[in-house]
């Protein structure tokens, strides 16, 4: 790992964006059963398992240092055929939480995939990227940051 150890401790947050494509009679299914499959209730399960996917991060990427998390939120929603999953994740630290909110998006992207899978492969992850981060060096700020 690289060490921290001669930077400040400061509040330091992320916000990364994950989007899935579903096929049109997935999205319509999901929809008209309150986004229920056999296998549960998909976006509360895919908000739990990204709230866990990023506080375990630094045991799923190598070199990621151990953060106690302050906050995770993780919003889904779907407009059409087109899911947003957003991750903000927050602490007060040393090094900051962009891979932890980059991990619960993605995770939560997975699980919507997996709870999905039995009505259809042609589902897409189309994108994972980080829109926002505070704190630290330098800042970042994409369109469409705001969670």
């Amino acid at each position: 790992m690289v060490s921290v150890a001669d930077k400040r401790v400061t509040a330091r947050s992320a916000v990364a964006e994950a989007r899935v494509r579903l096929p049109s009679a997935v999205a319509r299914a999901l929809r008209d059963s309150g986004h229920r499959t056999r296998k549960g209730p998909v976006f509360d399960t895919a908000v739990i398992a990204g709230v866990q996917a990023s506080k375990r991060t630094h045991e799923l990427i190598p070199f990621c240092h151990p953060l106690g998390l302050e906050s995770c939120d993780v919003r889904i929603s779907q407009r059409a055929e087109q899911v947003r999953i957003l991750c903000r994740v927050s602490v007060h630290h040393r090094t900051g939480v962009e891979m932890e909110a980059l991990t619960g998006a993605a995770v939560a992207a997975l699980t919507i995939y997996d709870m999905c899978k039995a009505l259809s492969h042609e589902i897409e992850i189309l994108s994972i990227r980080l829109l926002e981060k505070r704190g630290g060096r330098r800042d970042l700020s994409r369109r469409g940051g705001r969670a």
